[in-house]
């Protein structure tokens, strides 16, 4: 669900980034007002969560993959403002050092990921409790809210991906940008969500809150005990998705809407190669990063991908440790 780099527009990617502007401000003034700055350094572990859970590819028949996203789970645990932060950060570093999602589409992947997707849970959840009230219902709930997040979140992404060859083409009808349309694009992306990654994401979501909730109940602003400082089932959890994460590498193949330029003119979604490589992604902008695709020049890629899952890990703890630090010192 990464949207890489000049697969949307320009354009597209500013408004879409400024309409992440006010939430991402209301996010930090949110997390600022609820959550103490003790309490920071555990959001960085959920971001590590989601950081992590994004590594996990999931193959699909026909050689796509995807992914869950965990940003249901963090909502429930800290609420959505929060975890729509840290979603955020989880993507950036992802994209800026190691080109998963593209550097002008942050807004775009922020407003699907880290916007739509732990809101929707969110509220989703909320209403399911509503209904099911028992305490051994909620990682049930959260199942389905995590189902119904990531399905919005991908439908979101389906949609500015098949608006683009409406509003950009060049003078002979060809796309500049992503080439498919709606009536390509969110079936594509739907498929997937609404069955394997979709159920990945309830699965992870469910599993998890209920592992969180009864192991470290420090890390849950559900159970109000900010004091309690004892996050190692976390720690044990983070540890085991880093050492297993390797298992993402067994999927091959390209999660929908991720190819690389270079492929797109041979690619077949209509029943036919597209014949040609739309010249926004061919000329548009480019970054060089330090771990492309978490890979790690003359090491395996097991230990490369491990050695990222890591250097992931340590940049998002450290990037919360470092606010509640600051913000404790004010």
């Amino acid at each position: 669900m990464h949207i890489p780099e000049n697969y949307l527009s320009p354009s597209t990617c500013a408004v879409l980034t400024a309409a992440m502007a006010p939430v991402w401000y209301m996010s930090v003034q949110k997390v600022r007002q609820e959550l103490p700055p003790e309490k920071l350094p555990f959001l960085g572990v959920a971001a590590a969560f989601s950081f992590l859970a994004m590594m996990f590819n999931i193959p699909l028949p026909g050689g796509t993959t995807g992914h869950a996203v965990g940003g249901t789970l963090i909502a429930l645990l800290f609420g959505p403002y929060a975890a729509c932060l840290s979603v955020s950060v989880a993507l950036i570093v992802q994209a800026v050092f190691f080109g998963d999602g593209g550097i002008l589409a942050i807004g775009a992947n922020c407003f699907n990921m880290a916007f739509l997707l732990p809101f929707t849970g969110y509220y989703a959840y909320q209403a399911l409790r509503r209904v099911l009230s028992s305490d051994g219902t909620a990682p049930v709930c959260a199942a389905v809210a995590g189902y119904v997040g990531i399905n919005a979140a991908s439908l979101a992404a389906a949609i500015e991906f098949g608006i683009q060859p409406m509003l950009f083409t060049n003078e002979l009808g060809q796309a500049l940008y992503c080439p498919y349309p709606l009536s390509i694009s969110i079936p594509a992306m739907m498929a997937g969500h609404l069955t394997i990654f979709g159920l990945a994401e309830a699965v992870f979501t469910g599993a998890m809150l209920a592992y969180l909730t009864r192991t470290a109940p420090a890390f849950s602003s559900m159970s109000g005990r900010y004091a309690d400082k004892k996050i190692g089932a976390s720690v044990a959890a983070l540890l085991a998705l880093i050492v297993l994460c390797p298992l993402g590498l067994i999927a091959e193949g390209t999660a929908w809407g991720e190819w690389g330029a270079e492929e797109m003119a041979e690619l077949t979604e209509t029943g036919a190669p597209l014949g040609y490589t739309p010249s926004g992604m061919l000329d548009g902008f480019s970054l060089d990063v330090w771990f492309p695709d978490y890979a790690i020049s003359g090491m395996p890629d097991a230990f490369a991908y491990i050695l990222s899952a890591v250097i992931g890990t340590a940049l998002l703890v450290i990037t919360f440790k470092l606010w509640g630090s600051l913000s404790a010192a004010k």
